[in-house]
């Protein structure tokens, strides 16, 4: 009985990290690049808005991490503000809506609050970024 739950668990609930990034590979490549220290490089990042600019970031994490660049897909604050050149000010409140919308969930490092992008967002947000930036 417990083997029947655990191989239904096995096949129809787990969520396979890589594949989704797989999946989703030749999208993200369109907006993102990732260097061997781990950070992302956004590109066509003049036509974003703050809060795609946050989400590719994070999206970009995950291809880092699954490239073994970085140990983490999560990050502070004070790099997306370093990193994509967004002020205090701008980052908390689209941080917060991010947050409100579900978009975006928070990671207690310690003392500091990190940011992540669940998985199965990432198609989603990919896709979303792309209509967008062909209406532009």
């Amino acid at each position: 009985m417990k083997d029947d739950l655990r191989k239904k668990i096995i096949e129809q609930m787990t969520i396979d990290y890589s594949s989704t990034l797989e999946k989703n590979f030749e999208l993200a490549k369109q907006f993102i690049r990732i260097t061997k220290d781990g950070k992302v490089h956004l590109l066509h990042k003049e036509s974003l808005g703050g809060k795609e600019k946050i989400l590719l970031y994070l999206i970009g994490k995950l291809y880092a991490k699954e490239a073994e660049f970085t140990a983490t897909d999560d990050i502070g604050n004070k790099e997306l503000i370093d990193e994509l050149g967004i002020p205090e000010g701008s980052l908390l409140p689209w941080l917060k809506e991010l947050r409100a919308k579900n978009k975006v969930k928070q990671v207690k490092r310690g003392r500091y609050t990190h940011h992540s992008i669940p998985l199965n967002l990432v198609e989603e947000t990919l896709k979303s970024v792309e209509i967008k930036l062909k209406e532009r």
